[in-house]
């Protein structure tokens, strides 16, 4: 069985058009051809009948059935048919929202392994940038704050060096978050003026004390505080952190190990050094 939630199924119906059993437009025999001469499968194996034996309903046994690579292809070749029908006007553009087309190139490409791979070689490259020592100090931010930050620090390398990884995970988490509340409420007209900050229903600035880490992460992006590297992998960090409640981590089956840790604790590490450089 192919490894495709709940939300993939949907998305990838939505891309084929499976409602009222249809599968694009494709008859019976069409359909038959492209399995066979495109994916290399005969769709219309016993193995795959399933409910109805509609053409939607063959879709869902193959992928009931059918593992990831073999997947993952089929849809590769599947997005390919669709945009070959678009350009000789087959389909019509406007069914077919380019984010949607996207949406259905990524699940290919995680059935596929391609999208570990790119994200393994972004986290290596990531990793391997250097720096000296950090410092809280160097923020500049209220010296009370800044002894507690420091003291975080210590901590965190505590953890690392003791292979505690979800500990360290939680304290680069909440001290990233620390370090940006820092930043903001010493620059509050930059933060405040900025196009992401959050607003309440009446279009009104909240105070920093009602921002999530994803709201500093995205403002201090958009003012030039962090690069787009460090923004990225920042939103990793803060969903890591979400699963400081154990029963989230267990519904996502999350158990992080030292590559892991040592990502967020880079992530910390980078952000001080790009806003002490800002």
């Amino acid at each position: 069985m192919a490894s495709l939630t709940t939300n993939d199924k949907q998305l990838l119906e939505k891309l084929l058009q499976m409602g009222g059993g249809y599968v694009l437009n494709f008859s019976d025999r069409t359909m038959g051809e492209f399995f066979n001469d495109d994916v290399g499968i005969n769709i219309y194996d016993e193995k795959y009948n399933y409910a109805s034996g509609s053409k939607a309903n063959r879709i869902r046994g193959f992928w009931q059935v059918a593992g990831d690579s073999l997947v993952g292809k089929s849809i590769v070749k599947l997005v390919e048919y669709i945009e070959n029908q678009i350009l000789i006007e087959n389909l019509q553009q406007n069914d077919f929202p380019q984010n949607l087309i996207d949406k259905g190139k990524k699940i290919s490409d995680r059935l596929l392994g391609k999208q570990t791979q790119k994200k393994n070689i972004a986290e290596d490259e990531f990793l391997k940038k250097e720096f000296s020592e950090v410092s809280i100090g160097s923020l500049k931010l209220d010296g009370i704050i800044t002894g507690i930050l420091e003291q975080r620090l210590e901590e965190i390398k505590k953890c690392l060096n003791s292979k505690a990884a979800l500990a360290t995970i939680f304290l680069c988490g909440s001290t990233l978050e620390g370090i940006l509340l820092g930043v903001a409420t010493s620059n509050p007209q930059k933060f405040n003026v900025a196009k992401t900050s959050p607003k309440d229903k009446n279009g009104k600035v909240l105070q920093f004390h009602e921002w999530t880490l994803s709201n500093f992460i995205d403002v201090a992006k958009e003012i030039g505080f962090l690069k787009e590297d460090v923004k990225k992998f920042s939103h990793s960090l803060r969903d890591f952190r979400n699963y400081i409640h154990p029963y989230q981590q267990a519904n996502q089956q999350f158990n992080p190990d030292e590559h892991t840790a040592k990502l967020c604790w880079q992530v910390l590490k980078v952000a001080i050094f790009q806003i002490t450089n800002k």
